[in-house]
């Protein structure tokens, strides 16, 4: 489930597509292929809400310490991150589906 805080997102959920804002919830049920895109140049803040730990334990597991208190500046990802990313998410029966939102 996906509650926007602020923002504007669109999803896909199965074959539907949604565009989501402030106040608006999306549920995107475990088992059903789900993407997401921020669509507000000002960003997006959602609050994530799932079941079990395995969304949980793959976000430890890519995560890195920061190395400062606010974000980075937005890059494309290179290869050699997708693959960390496809690998450390299919240890934890997470399936990387495409194409992107």
């Amino acid at each position: 489930m996906f509650h926007i805080l602020g923002g504007v997102m669109r999803f896909r959920v199965g074959d539907q597509e949604i565009t989501a804002g402030t106040g608006d919830t999306v549920m995107a049920p475990k088992g059903v292929p789900h993407a997401f895109r921020v669509e507000s140049t000002e960003g997006a803040h959602c609050l994530t809400i799932m079941q079990g730990s395995d969304f949980e334990t793959m976000l430890r597991q890519a995560s890195r310490t920061a190395e400062r208190p606010n974000l980075p500046e937005a890059m494309a990802p290179s290869s050699e991150m997708i693959e960390r990313l496809v690998a450390i998410c299919a240890a934890n029966k997470i399936d990387i589906v495409g194409p992107p939102v």
